[in-house]
């Protein structure tokens, strides 16, 4: 194929990125109305009953609020927000039985039987993960009648918590593994999702449904998956925080792939508390899924640790990747003066090389990982989808191009057709070489070398306008057209510098968070912080010690122009 660099590839996605923000709001779990949506073009519709899951849930025991009359609301809201009104398009469909559901966790309650933390608590999931009512679809038409029937691990975790499926998220389909030219948040089921602060700016991806859902106050919990980008830039395009785990910490099972070695599901919600108390219930080990072997031993309890601080924890600035924006320039070293209020030790790191294999065969390993995961996938779909290989799926859109194809092509899924297979020995070098310039030769080398425990950055630029972009400056290694953005100098000669390096922690399979952290002129920014392996909880620990210094979450204002 004509094969643009995967550095470039992975810049698509940069001019698509956008959002915008307006009130802050207040301490989790407080419903004062400094916590509440501000007037805006749908000040009308009813109000979300929480502001947090964990200000629901205790609104939930002090009995001020029932699980169904909290569905019911929140039922109402989307259909005033992202049915009419804005129309987000963020939610493909919902689950028929939510009401009842929650009238069984009421009774439940009741009767002193409670399930677990989440309780009557509703929750979205992106349609690439399965849910036992519900299809699923990754967003292709293809899969459309993919009624499984079964729950994904990580659903039936948070169901046995006693949380309600309130629906399916939109996203970008087949999580932005399908064309070099797509656009962040189209589906042909769903299709575009928008991002709440601003309608005409894209909600990242590719679990645009999720980010721009929670942030729109349609549910307090959600769930994403990321490759490379796809909760952490939505996370911080639409304004929420985003946590991607340590790849192996939850387990894949009942997911639609792309690479094998990266996937990850994780929480996507609006406090690192909540976070927290999702990755709680979401985190361990499945037979099925054998990178998960060390979950059990490796999980921890999230949340009765998170409000351990970062006094005297030492963290590396990483200014290679803050870029040349002086408004995210000037939020970043806000953010840093949060930090150091709470005691954290901040060590500048300003050079840094990345391996040459990351660029040059991220996205290699991409494509080879993808056919092999989706023929695996396909297998096992529900018996009325007709797509049961890699090329019945190009067969499909080719054949139906005018639904599936009216905005961009399938070029990824040609060039994965024609990938190597995974026993071959290229494949083999170029897997293990990548997670070692990731992660031993990379992350942990900069952690090592500038005896610091976490790395901090910004995560990215502001939102773009949804659109087609033509040019690519990001970074090396593609998930959804292109997530990540982080230029090297090499491929981006006269453009912006670098923001961000999510993609090197999302390539070594390390624990990524992003936190709000205010905005540029009213669009949404982000602050990163990565770990090494199974550094899930200091990670977690750190965003949340910034989120309670500087409190930057912003409500939706579903600006237009």
């Amino acid at each position: 194929m004509n094969r643009i660099s995967a550095l470039a590839f992975f810049g698509l996605l940069a001019s698509l990125l956008g959002a915008c923000g307006s009130e802050t709001q207040s301490a989790p779990g407080d419903e004062s109305a400094a916590g509440k949506p501000q007037a805006s073009a749908v000040d009308a519709v009813p109000a979300a009953p929480a502001t947090s899951a964990e200000a629901l849930i205790a609104a939930l025991e002090v009995g001020n609020l029932t699980s169904e009359s909290a569905v019911a609301a929140y039922l109402e809201r989307i259909e005033a927000i992202d049915r009419q009104g804005p129309t987000l398009g963020s939610i493909i469909v919902l689950n028929p039985d939510a009401i009842e559901e929650a009238r069984a966790r009421d009774a439940e309650r009741a009767a002193g039987e409670l399930r677990g933390p989440l309780h009557g608590v509703p929750v979205l999931v992106k349609d690439n993960v399965e849910t036992r009512e519900l299809p699923t679809t990754a967003g292709s038409l293809a899969l459309a009648a993919n009624d499984t029937m079964r729950d994904a691990p990580v659903v039936a975790r948070l169901r046995a918590e006693g949380a309600i499926i309130l629906g399916k998220t939109n996203l970008s389909e087949w999580a932005n593994f399908r064309s070099f030219d797509s656009i962040s948040g189209w589906s042909g089921v769903g299709g575009q999702a928008r991002n709440p602060h601003h309608t005409d700016r894209t909600p990242c991806g590719s679990s645009s449904g999720s980010g721009a859902a929670v942030a729109a106050l349609l549910a307090p919990l959600a769930i994403g998956t990321e490759t490379n980008g796809s909760i952490t830039c939505p996370a911080a395009m639409n304004g929420i925080v985003g946590f991607k785990p340590t790849v192996g910490l939850l387990s894949r099972s009942g997911i639609v792939p792309i690479a094998a070695s990266q996937d990850t599901a994780g929480p996507m919600t609006r406090t690192v508390r909540d976070a927290a108390l999702m990755l709680n219930a979401m985190a361990g080990s499945d037979p099925a899924d054998p990178a998960t072997s060390e979950a059990d031993a490796r999980k921890a309890d999230y949340l009765a640790r998170i409000e351990a601080g970062v006094d005297g924890m030492r963290i590396g600035v990483f200014r290679w990747a803050e870029g040349d924006d002086p408004r995210i320039s000037a939020a970043f070293e806000a953010a840093l003066a949060a930090l150091q209020s709470e005691g954290a030790v901040l060590v500048d790191i300003a050079d840094f090389e990345p391996d040459p294999i990351l660029e040059a065969s991220g996205l290699d390993l991409l494509l080879m990982e993808f056919r092999d995961g989706v023929n695996r996938y396909l297998e096992t779909t529900a018996p009325a989808v007709e797509a049961r290989t890699l090329s019945d799926l190009i067969a499909f859109n080719d054949a139906n191009a005018d639904r599936e194809m009216p905005l961009f092509d399938q070029s990824i899924f040609v060039a994965a057709a024609e990938a190597p297979d995974l026993d071959d020995p290229e494949y083999i070098r170029i897997r293990d070489g990548i997670k070692q310039a990731a992660g031993r030769d990379g992350i942990d080398k900069l952690l090592a070398a500038h005896d610091v425990e976490l790395l901090v950055m910004p995560s990215r630029r502001p939102a773009e306008p949804i659109m087609p972009t033509q040019e690519a400056d990001d970074a090396p290694n593609a998930e959804e057209g292109a997530d990540d953005e982080a230029e090297t100098d090499e491929t981006k000669e006269d453009g912006p510098a670098r923001v961000g390096a999510g993609w090197l922690g999302a390539m070594a399979g390390y624990p990524i968070i992003t936190v709000p952290m205010g905005d540029a002129d009213g669009l949404p920014l982000g602050l990163t912080f990565i770990g090494t392996a199974w550094d899930d909880e200091k990670v977690l620990v750190a965003g949340r010690a910034y989120e309670r210094a500087s409190n930057m979450i912003r409500m939706p204002t579903f600006r237009e122009d």
